[in-house]
């Protein structure tokens, strides 16, 4: 693609998948000479000191006595029509439907009216569809925002229906997987780094998340716990959030918790990953399951649920094992089943690894772009 573009982006810019896979979007479309404005409330965890091609807009919100709540999405939308205005955007290019769409939809409205159109493209990763589409309240605007959208897209074709299913959705939703960047991870299995979580040897399970509940963080402990009754082994948690607190009372109930290591958020969890044996995603729905797609690129099998984008992703008896949402039991047999033969794991981690070059960012990026130029001309 010839044609470099001015693209302005907006997401959280938090370790969740959504502002991840957003950061890394745009530090390799500035890698291709396009030029990225980062429109957030705060700098997004994964952007790094890498600056060329990269601005960053930050949104700041004022405490207004007359407001309960302070009113961000009007801040950021005043702010995207700032930034479109004075760096002269192609295009905006949003993640998570609320309140980044509906802000969006905002700005080229008020844009529109000073002559100057800004296509909208908007990304759907999740939560924004399944949580926020059980509310009833949240409805009108979010299928508003998505049909006033010039593209959407879904990270996988289990939320594309249910974005169809639980909104009214007039608009195409083109289906564009999650990536990873295998360029810039990390995939030296460090000993000294092994040895050290794992100084007897004990095979290693991580599991990575923000910890909410849909992440089902006691159940990791859970299977954990079944597992190293039968196999010597550790677990490694990596992340913060509401759950961490209920997880470590479980440990430390099932008497497991000298096994168990907490290390809280990681700016880099691919750092981490190449010494791990299993990865465990045991989670109550999943659009994509980013963190098991990381683990998978640097050779780690996964054992997940069968839910959502997950089986997308993770083949059963091939890249790892899938079990029910809350069956600890068969998620522990799965865990067993691999680590008790070094052959087996060896055969799923290197399917893992081959499985995870399918969803690498080589051959993601090109059709955003694509996606660009068709939005562009049909202006």
């Amino acid at each position: 693609m010839g044609q470099h573009l001015k693209i302005g982006i907006v997401c959280y810019p938090t370790f969740g998948g959504s502002g991840v896979v957003a950061t890394e979007l745009g530090k390799a479309l500035a890698d291709k000479g396009h030029e990225i404005h980062f429109i957030t409330y705060s700098q997004p965890v994964r952007l790094g000191s890498s600056r060329k091609n990269i601005r960053y807009h930050e949104v700041n919100v004022s405490d207004y006595p007359l407001f309960l709540y302070p009113p961000y999405e009007l801040v950021l939308a005043s702010k995207m029509v700032d930034v479109a205005k004075h760096e002269k955007l192609d295009l905006l290019h949003v993640h998570y439907a609320i309140p980044h769409a509906s802000a969006a939809i905002t700005a080229k409205q008020v844009l529109r009216e000073e002559g100057i159109h800004l296509p909208v493209i908007t990304t759907l990763h999740g939560t924004d569809i399944t949580l926020l589409g059980k509310d009833a309240s949240f409805e009108p605007v979010i299928s508003f925002a998505i049909n006033k959208s010039d593209a959407v897209t879904a990270v996988s074709h289990s939320l594309r229906l249910d974005t169809y299913k639980l909104f009214g959705i007039t608009s195409e939703i083109e289906v564009i997987p999650n990536f990873v960047n295998l360029k810039k991870m990390n995939f030296l299995e460090r000993e000294e780094m092994k040895s050290e979580y794992a100084p007897g040897g004990e095979r290693l399970l991580v599991h990575t998340s923000n910890f909410r509940p849909v992440k089902r963080v006691v159940d990791v402990i859970d299977i954990f716990a079944r597992v190293r009754d039968q196999i010597p082994s550790r677990l490694i948690l990596v992340g913060d959030g509401p759950d961490r607190t209920k997880a470590e009372h479980r440990s430390r109930e099932l008497g497991i918790s000298d096994e168990v290591i907490f290390l809280g958020n990681v700016k880099n969890p691919s750092e981490l990953l190449p010494i791990a044996d299993i990865f465990l995603l045991p989670s109550e729905s999943e659009s994509f399951g980013l963190a098991a797609l990381e683990a998978m690129a640097c050779g780690v099998p996964v054992i997940s649920t069968n839910t959502g984008g997950i089986p997308e992703m993770n083949r059963h008896g091939v890249t790892g094992m899938m079990s029910d949402v809350g069956d600890v039991e068969d998620m522990a047999r799965n865990a067993v089943y691999l680590l008790s033969d070094e052959k087996r794991l060896e055969k799923f981690k290197k399917k893992a690894k081959e499985r995870s070059a399918e969803f690498s960012i080589e051959k993601i990026l090109p059709r955003y772009e694509a996606l660009y130029n068709l939005v562009l001309e049909t202006v």
